[in-house]
């Protein structure tokens, strides 16, 4: 196979994932930038600070679609160039990382979580049931968002690894791309994280003062 072609894939993955639909739908529909105000991460949750529903809703399902898109057009047409799972998964691995470092926005991104919930959908529909689940189930008890979906990004490799062979065919580069998008994911929480220990993070339906 000609290293070019999944290479170009790649890169292609990373550009796709670099358009920050949370600037993008935020300039089209006339309203301020997201990332001059509340947290100003550039993400569906930040855009609904807006007060517009439509806008957030729109970042969030195009946000999650530019990390299925590169994953699910290389399972479907990879094969015919040689192109398997790997290269599937280091694809949305790139869209995921475009997503955090856009190099249209200076590098500056969000959190990645609808991006990831994205990829993780394309590697593998009943995985990314089974971290819905996990995700809801956390938000349930604990009513933190944060802390729900860093839970789900860590549990969707442990659970891709320990069900192979049972409910899925898990590869060594699957696990690793959906290893490292854990690691990047909690490492984006940090201010999060350190809410959490404080507690002073915000809990879902909580209205601020």
């Amino acid at each position: 196979m000609d290293i070019l072609i999944p290479v170009t894939v790649v890169l292609v993955s990373y550009l796709v994932g670099s358009l920050s639909f949370a600037v993008i739908v935020t300039r089209l529909m006339g309203l301020s930038d997201p990332r001059s105000y509340g947290s100003k991460n550039p993400g569906a949750t930040n855009v609904l600070r807006s007060g517009s529903k439509k806008a957030a809703i729109l970042t969030l399902l195009l946000d999650a679609a530019k990390g299925w898109l590169p994953v699910a057009l290389v399972l479907t047409y990879g094969p015919e160039y040689g192109l398997g799972a790997g290269v599937a998964a280091l694809s949305g691995l790139a869209a995921f990382l475009g997503h955090l470092y856009p190099v249209f926005f200076g590098f500056v991104g969000g959190k990645g979580v609808a991006t990831a919930v994205g990829v993780v959908v394309g590697v593998n529909g009943l995985l990314a049931l089974a971290t819905v689940l996990t995700f809801a189930i956390v938000v349930y008890f604990s009513r933190y968002v944060s802390l729900a979906s860093m839970v789900a990004a860590v549990f969707a490799p442990a659970f891709y690894l320990f069900g192979t062979g049972v409910a899925w065919q898990a590869t060594v580069a699957e696990v690793f791309c959906l290893s490292v998008m854990a690691l990047l994911l909690v490492w984006r929480h940090r201010e999060n994280i350190n809410r959490l220990l404080a507690g002073t993070e915000s809990k879902l339906g909580q209205k601020k003062p």
